[in-house]
C-alpha cells in the first residue's frame, strides 16, 4: 500500500495559528519544549497569548485552570510522559473543577524511537481515560488533527487529553473529513472479523487486512480514534456482523483500546477477541517503525493473531 505521510505535531500547530485569528482569547502554555510540540509557531505569531511554563509541568497544568476558570480557551503541550508527572493538577485542578483545558501532547508511543524507554510513554491512555471528566481522543493523521483540533475550539468547554506522535504518520482520511466526537471510522468494511486500531497501528491493521484478504478472510478496520468517549455501537455491531475481534494499540494492552473493548464485548457480546500492543513492558531505544516488529506489532503480528481470532469463531 502507498501512503503519503504527515506530521500530527505540525498539523497542530498550524490549526493553533489558524484558530488563534479568530479568537482572541485562545492561550497556548508550554513546557520548554514548543520547537518540538509545534506551539512555538502560536507563540511567534501571538506573543502576548503564549506562556513558555518552563520545565514546570506542576506549573503549566495549575495555569491551565487557572487561565480557563477566567475565562479564556486553554491548549497546553508537552511530550506525553512529562504530562505524567501532572497528574494530581489534572486531577483537583482541571478534572474535579470541569475547566475548559486541553491538553495536546506529542512524542508518545514507540514512535519516539531512539530516546528510548524513558520517553515511549505507553500507559498514558489508561492513565488519562481513568480521570473523570477526561476525554480522550488519538488522531490518526494530520488531516484527523486539524479536524479534532478545530472540534475542541469550536465546540468543546471540558478537559481533553489529545495523543499525538513524533513521527510523521501515514494519511488515511480523505480530505475535508471532519471528526464526530465518540465516533469510529470504518476504513474498510468486512464481514469475517473486525480489526480496532487507533494511531500507528490503523496503518499496520489495513495492511494486515489486504493480506488477510488474499487468504480469505475479509476483515473489517476501524479507527477508534475517540476512546473515551468510546463507539459502543460500532463495537457491538461488529462483534455481531464479524464474529471475532482484535485490537491493535501503540500502548500496553492494560488499560487502554484493548481494555476498553474487552469490557464493551463481554457485556453485550462476547466473541473471541485478542490484543495487539505492549505486554507489560517497556520500549526500548531504536527505529520507532521497526520497534513494532520488535515487540510484535507489524502487520504480519495482527494476521497471525486475526487468524487465530478467526479459527476460533467458525
Amino acid at each position: 500500500m502507498s501512503y503519503v505521510f504527515e506530521s500530527l505535531r505540525d498539523a497542530y500547530g498550524e490549526e493553533l495559528v489558524r484558530l488563534g485569528e479568530k479568537n482572541k482569547d485562545l492561550v497556548v502554555l508550554d513546557a520548554d519544549l514548543s520547537s518540538s510540540t509545534k506551539t512555538a509557531a502560536f507563540g511567534k505569531r501571538f506573543p502576548n497569548r503564549f506562556f513558555n511554563m518552563g520545565i514546570s509541568e506542576q506549573s503549566m497544568v495549575a495555569t491551565a485552570a487557572g487561565l480557563a476558570l477566567s475565562g479564556k480557551k486553554v491548549f497546553a503541550s508537552t511530550f506525553a510522559v512529562f504530562l505524567m508527572r501532572t497528574y494530581e493538577q489534572l486531577r483537583q485542578s482541571i478534572c474535579y473543577n470541569y475547566v475548559d483545558a486541553k491538553f495536546v501532547v506529542t512524542h508518545a508511543g514507540l514512535t519516539v524511537g531512539e530516546d528510548g524507554a524513558t520517553h515511549q510513554i505507553v500507559e498514558d491512555i489508561g492513565i488519562m481515560s481513568g480521570l473523570p471528566n477526561m476525554s480522550v481522543i488519538v488522531p490518526v493523521d494530520s488531516i484527523e488533527t486539524r479536524s479534532v483540533i478545530s472540534y475542541l475550539h469550536d465546540f468543546t468547554k471540558t478537559p481533553y487529553y489529545v495523543r499525538l506522535s513524533r513521527e510523521k504518520f501515514p494519511v488515511v482520511n480523505e480530505r475535508g473529513y471532519e471528526y464526530s466526537p465518540g465516533k469510529s471510522v470504518t476504513l474498510k468494511d468486512g464481514s469475517d472479523l473486525t480489526l480496532f486500531a487507533i494511531g500507528a497501528m490503523v496503518r499496520f491493521s489495513l495492511e494486515a487486512a489486504e493480506i488477510l484478504k488474499e487468504k480469505g478472510i475479509d476483515a473489517r478496520v476501524i479507527n477508534m480514534s475517540s476512546i473515551k468517549p468510546i463507539d459502543k455501537e460500532a463495537i457491538v455491531k461488529a462483534a455481531t456482523e464479524t464474529g471475532g475481534i482484535i485490537t491493535a494499540e501503540e500502548h500496553s494492552i492494560f488499560n487502554g483500546l484493548g481494555s476498553r473493548v474487552a469490557e464493551i464485548i463481554s457485556e453485550n457480546r462476547p466473541v473471541p477477541m485478542k490484543r495487539i500492543g505492549m505486554r507489560d513492558s517497556f520500549g526500548k531505544s531504536g527505529n520507532g517503525w521497526e520497534l513494532f516488529e520488535y515487540f510484535h506489532m507489524a502487520a504480519a503480528d495482527i494476521v497471525k493473531e486475526a487468524e487465530s481470532v478467526f479459527r476460533e469463531a467458525i
